[in-house]
């Protein structure tokens, strides 16, 4: 069930597409990073667009702990990461000769992969694997994504 929240990203009106509407996870981590560039390529291959979807949580990291937040400078930090992923994500695509939109959804990354997917009606969500020890035992995003069935999903294994 995809949650009713709105998902930041509205494709354009009338927007004619003739390839492949690839939907692919970017949080800077090399093995996004990977996912990235094999998103670029198949997105090559078929004549096809991208749409890199950076997700930032919404909780706080000391919730239920004493420690003071910083929610304005959490937030400012996040925004820069942001931006900075999304010049870069950029300058990759554009050298490749590959339409790029560029959407910062806040949440749960399933659930933001999925509504902006299932918003864009995209073809295929790609998503680098997760090289932390406790997504091995807990679930990764891929796994998650992928146990959903929602759209097709590709894991990039480095």
């Amino acid at each position: 069930m995809i949650d009713e929240h709105e998902s930041s990203y509205v494709p354009q009106a009338g927007a004619r597409r003739t390839g492949q509407l690839i939907v692919v996870g970017l949080d800077g981590s090399n093995t996004s990073w990977d996912a990235f560039s094999w998103a670029v390529g198949q997105a090559a291959r078929t004549r096809g667009s991208l749409i890199a979807v950076f997700v930032t949580p919404i909780g706080e990291p000391t919730a239920g702990m004493a420690a003071p937040y910083a929610h304005a400078a959490a937030e400012e930090t996040r925004e820069l990461v942001g931006a900075e992923l999304e010049h870069e994500a950029r300058q990759r695509a554009d050298e490749s000769g590959i339409e790029l939109n560029f959407v910062h959804e806040h949440g749960d990354a399933v659930e933001a992969l999925t509504k902006v997917a299932c918003a864009a009606h995209a073809d295929l969500v790609v998503v680098g694997r997760s090289m932390k020890r406790r997504h091995h035992v807990m679930g990764s995003l891929g796994r998650r994504l992928v146990s959903r069935a929602d759209a097709p999903v590709i894991v990039v294994v480095p």
